[in-house]
């Protein structure tokens, strides 16, 4: 049960929406973006949707790839399982206006099998929303607001436990 690679990025949830997804799999799947907004993580083999409930506070976005299944953190709010499959062995961790936070090199292609966990995202929903009323109430500026974020004591992270599972499918054309 040996961690292979950890990875580690933060990212601004534009629209309350991250994406992960093998770089070769950037079209966007309206259907599984909207089932994000009910299910935190939403999925379509390809390409993955975390769903923040604000859209301007960065989260964290860990990705650790494992040489076996692990179990899911005992800490975690919640917890969804996730396949998601990388033909080209890199997988991008995205912001919907803002291009890509990062990527990180998995140490081969093919389908990867796992969890995706995620704690603080309540807690830094409600930071916002008291933070957004108070600078409509003391009439903030952008900076102020901005600055503000950064003083959130709340953590929101989406951690990704992959393992390897199987090579691809060859494509039809192939």
């Amino acid at each position: 049960m040996a961690l292979i690679t950890h990875y580690s990025t933060t990212a601004r949830p534009d629209r309350g929406i991250i994406q992960v997804y093998d770089s070769d799999a950037y079209i966007g799947d309206d259907e599984t973006l909207q089932n994000s907004r009910t299910q935190v993580v939403a999925g379509n083999g390809y390409h993955l949707y975390l769903h923040s409930l604000q859209p301007d506070i960065p989260v964290e976005i860990v990705i650790r790839i494992w040489d076996t299944p692990q179990q899911p953190p005992e800490d975690a709010e919640g917890v969804t399982a996730v396949t998601l499959e990388v033909a080209t062995g890199l997988l991008v961790v995205n912001q919907l206006s803002y291009g890509p936070a990062g990527e990180v090199s998995l140490p081969q292609p093919g389908v990867y099998g796992g969890h995706v966990a995620w704690k603080g995202r309540q807690e830094t929903a409600a930071y916002y929303g008291s933070t957004i009323r108070r600078a409509a109430e003391e009439q903030w500026t952008p900076e102020q607001i901005g600055s503000s974020w950064g003083e959130c004591s709340a953590a929101e992270q989406y951690a990704f436990d992959l393992w390897f599972i199987r090579e691809c499918e060859p494509d039809d054309d192939e």
